[in-house]
């Protein structure tokens, strides 16, 4: 009966959810149908470019004056905007234009050329002289009309860029100034004085939401006021719950078992609420905007509030997706299940108070209350956010440290984690040492900057995960959707393996650059949070370091950019030589090469965009370039040119990681090709470091080329009376029952030379590679010995050669 009853719930809130802008709209105004019949009947318009044209320049020497008597941010904010705005409708105006002039340019082409003045007047008649004359001075107004509104514009872009720099100067006067401790009588001065002018202000505000209310209320809008509200509550009440069991049963049923499934209800969790709380809260604001008579400050009002409740719930649902208290085996995180049961209050609360404290700030916008309203205001929200901030680590670490003393096992911490949770101390911490010192502004910043900051790597996290599980899942191929793609590309395991490598790589790098995009660009908070003196501020924003135009902004961000950079480099050359690389058909030697190649031209790239960043101006870095190169002239030579070398050992690739080479006697492996030399390690494991320039230079004998076979020959030598056919055969047999020997080339026996001491016969064999010719040719002796002796055949005995003194010669006659 359950399923029946889920079915027909969600068939009836699918009919009202459509039928509510029908209630509220037929029913509650009747006569709209008749006017969107003639409407639709009506011809269009033609735009009446004067008049357009007056009212954008009205728009514009409007927005001139407030921005010159105007010193609030959120103002100059709003006059940003319509600056914007109207720099827009000049371009759709021009946009407008340029077909009618297109339109008389053609038309003046049909007339042609006036005549000469020289020409008979009867070539033409007047009446197409009239219409030239006509045509021409509609053109002509045309292009002037064009003109004013491309004016109309350029104004605009330039006012909007003024604005901006306004909003910059006077957002770093205010971080400089001091505005009172929260434990001094000036913070809390709007509740002891409280200002006539912001009572005034909420009073007229009050009753422009009261009229907002009391419009829904009218006897035309009651029902569907009723039908969205009902909507609302059902939606924000049992919504999440239902949208969480619906996302289960597709990550249950539909997806396949593993790590996809738990990341996928993970990430539901955080989706429910955002979907939830977002239809809901859109629900409550068309309920009190579908009428007409609303002012634009309420209708804003109601649009910020509808986005800082999607925000809180994003908040609440990344926090309970975090700690997945309800269903432990959906969590990511390494938590253990008493640290996450204690924490289950803190992200609601966390949200809520993002939530009561952004509708005070949004109010005091929307008023204009006074600077130490908006202040007290903004403490209020430093304080409390901080101090729940400061209480997760230290609840955290205070239930680990019970459950530790009690001798239960713990999830080990890691360095990540342990950092996470320092930066939220020492956040919160600065959040309370600037409240208590009277900068509410920085307090206030770093608030809206830790929330922030804490969303987007959340989010970050929960991507990273769902990206690469969903790219192993789908390539996994003990899955449907692997096999299938395995048989449709007729592919093996190991290109499945590379593929899922890549589009994960490829998905996170992607989600890291989004988060960095988002951490630098989506604060809402200050803009400038670094400086609180008016001496730094003028030094960090100023003309800095003329000759090289740097400005220490910009050495700040250029560090951000070679910390960030080096960070995603080593990450990329070690996915590079441990995921990815090693699943492809490519040896070693050129993995190696790769990688060091890929993290070369990385540091070049990242050094080059960090000195862009710089600002560094290269038309005056001569002198330089000057000293480079009389440094390369004399120290630098040898340096540059191994550099260059070993650039050229990396391309080329003469030599590579893992080939047995000979070079000025030196004999031994490559282990390492860096950026200045190249480490050989030797047969007794000792390394010899040979500069990159000598491998280039030099004569260098590389054994394992090109698959190069390794050849094992003996010499002999034989007592003259052997018979060497018998020695041939008894050869030829030894080498062929060797297994390092090759069958082909088959191995053979020369017959190199014949003297007086002997017969000398060269045997030869193949092997695979020359690193088992050593150990092959002691195992070819060894059998040779043995078959020689058991045949009766002895080597050729080295001769003596014994040299005797002569006797001496007796003469004829002894007597003589």
């Amino acid at each position: 009966m359950r399923k029946p009853l889920h079915s027909f719930c969600s068939y009836l809130l699918l009919c009202l959810l459509a039928l509510s802008p029908i209630a509220g709209q037929a029913a509650d105004a009747p006569g709209k149908q008749q006017q969107s019949q003639d409407g639709a009947a009506a011809a269009p318009v033609k735009v009446n470019a004067t008049a357009e044209l007056t009212k954008l320049q009205k728009q514009l020497d409007s927005i001139k004056q407030q921005v010159s008597g105007s010193n609030n941010d959120n103002k100059l904010s709003g006059l940003n905007d319509a600056a914007l705005e109207l720099a827009a409708d000049a371009d759709a105006l021009v946009t407008a234009l340029i077909p009618d002039r297109a339109q008389l340019q053609s038309q003046l082409e049909v007339l042609g050329p006036a005549p000469a003045p020289d020409q008979n007047a009867m070539a033409e008649t007047s009446q197409v002289t009239r219409q030239r004359a006509t045509l021409n001075v509609q053109k002509g107004k045309l292009d002037d009309q064009i003109k004013q509104a491309q004016a109309i514009k350029d104004n605009a872009a330039n006012l909007s860029a003024q604005i901006v720099a306004l909003r910059r100067n006077a957002l770093r006067t205010q971080l400089a100034l001091n505005s009172g401790s929260i434990l001094g009588g000036r913070f809390w001065s709007p509740l002891v004085d409280k200002q006539a002018e912001d009572a005034r202000r909420f009073e007229t505000f009050g009753q422009q939401i009261s009229q907002a209310w009391e419009g829904a209320w009218q006897p035309d809008w009651r029902y569907g006021s009723i039908i969205c509200l009902l909507l609302a509550i059902a939606v924000g009440t049992y919504g999440r719950h239902l949208l969480e069991r619906g996302l289960a049963w597709v990550g249950i049923n539909l997806l396949p078992e593993g790590r996809l499934r738990r990341s996928f209800l993970a990430s539901a969790t955080a989706l429910a609420s955002i979907l939830t709380i977002g239809i809901a809260a859109n629900l409550v604001a068309y309920t009190f905007t579908r009428h007409t008579e609303l002012i634009d400050s309420v209708l804003a009002f109601v649009d910020n509030m509808v986005k800082l409740a999607v925000f809180s719930a994003l908040i609440s649902g990344l926090g309970r997706a975090f700690l997945s208290n309800q269903r432990p085996s959906w969590r990511l995180a390494t938590i253990a299940d008493p640290v996450a049961r204690g924490m289950k209050s803190f992200p609601p609360l966390l949200a809520g108070l993002i939530f009561i404290f952004g509708i005070i700030e949004q109010t005091n916008n929307a008023v204009g209350t006074s600077v130490p309203t908006t202040i007290m205001g903004n403490g209020l929200a430093s304080l409390l956010v901080a101090i729940t901030a400061a209480m997760i680590p230290i609840r955290s670490n205070r239930i680990r440290n019970k459950l530790a003393a009690e001798g239960e096992a713990l999830p080990i911490r890691s360095p990540v984690d342990a950092l996470i949770h320092l930066a939220i101390s020492i956040t919160a911490f600065a959040i309370l040492i600037s409240l208590l010192i009277g900068y509410i502004a920085l307090a206030r910043f770093l608030t809206y900057e830790l929330v922030w900051v804490a969303i987007v790597l959340s989010c970050i996290y929960f991507l990273i995960h769902l990206v690469v599980d969903a790219c192993e899942s789908v390539f996994s191929p003990s899955n449907f959707t692997g096999q299938r793609i395995k048989r449709s590309l007729n592919l093996d395991d190991r290109h499945l393996a590379q593929a899922a490598a890549l589009l994960s790589a490829i998905g996170k790098t992607m989600l890291l650059l989004f988060a960095v995009v988002a951490l630098l660009n989506g604060t809402f908070g200050t803009t400038t949070p670094l400086v609180l003196l008016q001496n730094a501020i003028e030094i960090y924003g100023g003309k800095g370091l003329e000759k090289l135009n740097i400005v220490p902004a910009h050495v700040l961000n250029a560090l951000i950019l070679a910390g960030v950079g080096i960070y995603v480099l080593r990450s990329a050359r070690r996915w590079l030589d441990k995921d990815f690389l090693p699943k492809t058909m490519m040896e070693p030697g050129l993995r190696s090469s790769l990688v060091t190649l890929f993290s070369n031209v990385g540091y070049v790239l990242i050094i080059l965009l960090a000195l862009t960043t710089l600002g560094i101006r290269w038309n005056n870095l001569a002198w330089i370039v000057s000293a480079l190169s009389v440094g390369i002239g004399f120290g630098l030579q040898e340096i540059v040119k191994n550099f260059i070398s070993g650039l050229i050992l990396l391309t080329e690739r003469p030599v590579k990681v893992g080939d047995l080479i000979s070079i000025s006697g030196i004999e031994g492996d490559i282990r390492r090709i860096n950026v200045r030399a190249t480490e050989i390690q030797l047969g007794d494991r000792s390394t010899v470091i040979v500069p990159n320039s000598q491998l280039i230079s030099q004569n260098v004998r590389n054994a394992t080329m090109g698959n190069a076979q390794g050849v094992a020959t003996i010499a002999l030598t034989f007592p003259l009376d052997i018979d060497p056919e018998q020695v041939r055969t008894l050869l030829l047999d030894v080498y062929r029952e060797n297994e390092a020997i090759l069958d082909s080339p088959a191995p053979s026996v020369t017959f190199s030379q014949l003297s007086s001491t002997g017969i000398v016969l060269s045997v030869t064999g193949f092997v695979s590679s020359p690193r088992v010719v050593g150990n092959a040719k002691s195992d070819l002796l060894f059998e040779i010995l043995k078959h020689l002796r058991a045949a009766g055949i002895a080597l050729s005995a080295p001769q003596k050669m014994i040299l005797e003194n002569a006797p001496a010669p007796v003469p004829d006659n002894p007597t003589a």
